[in-house]
């Protein structure tokens, strides 16, 4: 396992846990059901403790095993699976929370009025989608009536995560809201606070701000979303 590798797995909570802990019944079952998943889809044998496969996948491999993980309970309930979109070497990563229903039906991240806003956020700052953009998610299925995704769930899905991150190789990470902020960064703090810095994932850059589908909520807040946007804007361009 490379440097950069095992910056990312203890950033994103997926380095071995050897301490017993009071939910370590927990943690054990959620590394149980992806191993599950990932014996169904490769025939393998994989130990909890061992490293995952997934971070050995190509794009193709990680597309196919996320198409037919069946790792939590979200599995029962999805139309689609959302792997994902946009430039595999992309400069700028997106990663929202999780598909909400017209993501569902279509298999695509940010597609319905939240992913128009989003369309409209890039090319703010001249960007647009697939171009040296990618847009993912914290999870890959729809949480039911667009809840929070549970912690298991979450979990389940940090490898697949963690891969994209480490194939995209991105210059800098947007996480939009707070359910991606605090899952990236391993932190519980408001997304006030977390709004305006530049925060660090494994060495790569990674900047807060809103989820469009909550600007779509709280229309006052999209100046600071502005705000958040030049910042990142500048950024990127410091990074080059």
């Amino acid at each position: 396992m490379n440097d950069r590798r095992k910056k990312i797995l203890n950033e994103l909570g997926l380095t071995p846990r050897w301490k017993i802990r009071a939910d370590s019944t927990l943690e054990t079952s959620v590394l149980n059901d992806n191993a599950t998943g990932l014996n169904e889809l490769t025939g393998d044998s994989v130990d909890a403790t061992s490293e995952n496969p997934v971070y050995q996948m190509s794009w193709k491999q990680l597309k196919l095993a996320v198409s037919q993980c069946t790792a939590c309970s979200l599995h029962e309930t999805r139309k689609n699976t959302v792997f994902g979109v946009g430039d595999e070497q992309a400069d700028w990563l997106f990663v929202g929370e999780g598909p909400g229903a017209r993501e569902d039906e279509m298999g695509e991240p940010f597609v319905g009025q939240a992913g128009k806003l989003l369309d409209q956020m890039l090319a703010a700052i001249h960007l647009k989608r697939g171009d040296r953009v990618y847009i993912a998610n914290i999870v890959k299925c729809r949480p039911p009536n667009n809840r929070n995704p549970a912690i298991t769930e979450i979990s389940a899905c940090r490898p697949y995560l963690s891969r994209q991150i480490e194939l995209i190789s991105p210059k800098l990470i947007i996480a939009l809201g707070k359910v991606a902020a605090e899952n990236l960064l391993g932190r519980s703090d408001s997304l006030g606070s977390l709004r305006g810095k530049i925060h660090d994932l494994s060495g790569t850059p990674l900047i807060v701000t809103y989820h469009p589908a909550y600007l779509l909520r709280a229309l006052p807040e999209k100046a600071k979303a502005w705000k958040d946007l030049c910042f990142a804007k500048a950024t990127m361009q410091s990074l080059k």
